[in-house]
């Protein structure tokens, strides 16, 4: 299928009434055509899940962006659902480029496998899309709110530069997506730099305050992160210690890097 302008499925994890998925959709229109599919309801910390409890009905919406009326489709399902059911049912085709933000707060270190932003940006990447996981740090106390008091034009000015690059750029074959981590201090002059994802437990679980296990209790989390030892090349250093702005390029291949010989020698000693 031909179209004029390059198509783009916009989805998050913060749900369709997210102003971080209007702010991304209003910048990333100037570059392409959007169409916004996401979960109905916050959706936050489901990785790439694909729930067998999520119903699936696909609600279309209308929402004002700039003044303009526009069409979105709320998906009841998770981060990932979203994008599957937008490309199979609302799309009916592979668009050119998803974008998967702008999430309220950073998604960078070892937990980035829980987050549904970077999990719906995989599920595109698994079927071979090129695919962006945007995410503005923020305070804790934002993250699961709709606040008006988190500006996200900063972040999704970089959506649009990284969105136009994927779309205009053919990168290496293990570049399956790019994670963007945009500081809440950053501006358009802001530099960026290529990180690794860090190893270290960025957001430290808390265990639920209740009487008795009879009790429903959500394990909560806290922002734990450690810069004095940490390389000066990942995600949380170059967010956290320098305010650039991180840009993680990962793979699907979640194999280790260690050598198979050496390993294997190891594993197979009497």
């Amino acid at each position: 299928m031909s179209h004029s302008k390059p198509q783009i499925l916009l989805t998050n994890d913060d749900g369709i009434r997210s102003p971080g998925l209007w702010a991304a959709a209003a910048s990333l229109s100037d570059i392409g055509f959007v169409t916004v599919a996401a979960p109905r309801d916050q959706s936050s910390g489901m990785g790439r899940s694909l729930p067998n409890t999520s119903d699936g009905i696909i609600r279309l919406e209308q929402v004002q962006v700039n003044g303009q009326a526009w069409n979105v489709y709320a998906i009841g399902g998770s981060p990932a659902q979203a994008v599957l059911y937008g490309i199979l049912e609302v799309l009916k085709f592979k668009p050119d480029l998803v974008v998967s933000g702008i999430n309220y707060g950073e998604n960078v270190a070892s937990g980035v496998t829980i987050s549904g932003t970077v999990g719906a940006a995989m599920e595109a990447a698994s079927l071979g899309i090129p695919a962006l996981a945007v995410s503005l740090e923020t305070d804790s106390k934002y993250h699961l709110s709709y606040s008006n008091e988190v500006n996200f034009t900063v972040a999704a000015d970089f959506a649009k530069r990284f969105a136009r690059l994927a779309l205009e750029r053919k990168f290496p074959p293990d570049v399956d997506l790019l994670k963007v981590d945009v500081p809440w201090n950053a501006n358009f002059d802001t530099p960026w730099q290529l990180t690794r994802v860090s190893r270290q437990r960025y957001y430290e679980p808390i265990a639920p305050k209740r009487k008795s296990w009879d009790e429903p209790g959500l394990v909560g989390y806290r922002e734990a992160g450690m810069l004095d030892a940490e390389p000066e090349d990942t995600d949380v250093f170059v967010l956290r210690k320098k305010r650039w702005v991180s840009v993680s390029p990962l793979s699907l291949d979640l194999t280790s890097r260690v050598n198979f010989d050496e390993l294997d020698t190891l594993m197979r000693k009497g």
